[in-house]
């Protein structure tokens, strides 16, 4: 039987639908509000592909059921940007070429945007802990790092309050 769900997604208004149950919020997203810049990687927790914030924390969407969004706000990445603008983490991300093929970037980008909201200004060491719940298969991570010193960096100047 299907459940009624209500929840905030990038923003907007209240979104009201009708999912099943055993619905994960990943296909949800994309399937139901054609948000694809959340990815499914692996179902299972491993690459972090899907990653979202769910009111402001980062979790993996491929673990979370759609009906535990009710009530609740999700961020995707393609609410980061406003106006126009993209957000510092999507402009540190192609301004130090975080990314090859780019499967991976949408979750790191929500990852990092969890670590920024918590501590403004991290070490490398701290970026890789708060990023190790996501894989990249294509690149050995350096640039991945510099794209969120870079953002750090930017809204630590205040270039930009979206974080």
């Amino acid at each position: 039987m299907n459940r009624t769900i209500q929840t905030r997604v990038n923003g907007r208004k209240s979104i009201e639908e009708n999912v099943e149950p055993r619905m994960l919020l990943v296909h949800f997203l994309r399937d139901r509000l054609r948000l694809t810049g959340t990815h499914v990687g692996c179902d299972s927790t491993n690459c972090g592909a899907c990653t979202v914030l769910f009111d402001g924390k980062a979790v993996k969407s491929c673990t979370v059921l759609a009906v535990r969004a009710h009530g609740h706000e999700v961020t995707t990445v393609e609410g980061l940007a406003q106006n126009g603008k993209l957000h510092p983490l999507q402009a540190g991300f192609q301004h130090e070429h975080g990314l090859q093929c780019g499967y991976c970037t949408p979750g790191f980008i929500m990852a990092a945007c969890d670590l920024l909201s918590r501590n403004p200004a991290p070490t490398e060491q701290e970026i890789r802990l708060g990023l190790e719940g996501n894989l990249c298969r294509c690149t050995g991570y350096h640039n991945i790092i510099k794209a969120v010193q870079w953002a750090a960096a930017n809204l630590a100047e205040g270039k930009s309050d979206h974080v």
